[in-house]
């Protein structure tokens, strides 16, 4: 049977209305705005991928793949990416098996726009819509995917808890739900982490982007996000069952997952 994703117009009406002049703001950590959301990632979306490279040396391209990996994919699937930014989630689930679609949400215009030329460019347009919109009120109907992705976006939602239940809502009966985000490691490695996330990365961030602000944020909004107990104890809360974590790199980023029960 064909799978198809929620009509195109559905997803392409919120790209279009994002258009026009944003607030140059800062996102508040731990509490940010959408609007300065937006705005930060609009700025940095030209240098974005290539920081990303860069201030992980690469590690960021194996965590997204072990992402995929945790999800556990079996047969041909549609999967919402939450916070898609330039697609590489997205492309990593494309890429796995012919018959996977999938949509990729995202506050950004300017990181959407990269997102639908690398799409174009892996000749994955096909099998990819992408919407401008909000992680809170998504604007897919009920039980749209058969999975669901995010990787380093849910800190930047204000409230993770009605993010959580949309994703669920949007979700079929036994979907799962995987979630890849910074973590703050104990020990002498979360020092010399600290000390790399706290000085090193944003001077790298704002030579590279010319942006300080942006790269001062992400260690800031790092340090003020849920402990992954708690992140864990809120996809419960959400109605999501089997909810499991998994740290990557000696507690560097951790993986969560949870399913939709039937």
């Amino acid at each position: 049977m064909a799978l198809e994703l929620p009509p195109r117009d559905a997803v392409a009406a919120p790209l279009a209305a994002t258009a026009g002049g944003t607030p140059q703001a800062l996102p508040t950590p731990g509490a940010p705005e959408k609007a300065a959301v937006r705005s930060m990632f609009d700025r940095i979306a030209p240098r974005y991928d290539l920081l990303n490279r860069l201030l992980s040396a690469g590690t960021d391209v194996r965590w997204r793949r072990a992402a995929v990996d945790f999800l556990g994919l079996e047969g041909p699937v549609r999967v919402l990416d939450l916070c898609t930014g330039t697609a590489d989630l997205l492309i990593e689930v494309l890429g796995r098996a012919p018959g996977n679609r999938g949509a990729g949400i995202d506050l950004s215009r300017e990181m959407l726009r990269r997102a639908a030329r690398k799409l174009s460019d892996r000749g994955l347009s096909a099998r990819a819509a992408l919407a401008a919109g909000d992680a809170e009120a998504l604007p897919f109907a009920d039980r749209s995917f058969g999975a669901a992705l995010v990787a380093f976006g849910v800190r930047n939602v204000g409230d993770v808890s009605a993010s959580l239940r949309e994703v669920r809502r949007v979700l079929e009966p036994g979907g799962r739900f995987v979630i890849l985000e910074f973590s703050m490691p104990p020990g002498p490695l979360g020092a010399l982490y600290r000390l790399y996330f706290g000085h090193v990365l944003p001077r790298i961030g704002a030579l590279v982007s010319g942006d300080a602000d942006a790269y001062s944020y992400l260690p800031a909004s790092v340090a003020r996000f849920l402990s992954p107990g708690a992140l864990a104890a809120l996809m419960t809360e959400a109605g999501f069952r089997e909810v499991a974590c998994h740290p990557l790199t000696l507690g560097i980023a951790q993986l969560y997952r949870g399913t939709n029960p039937a």
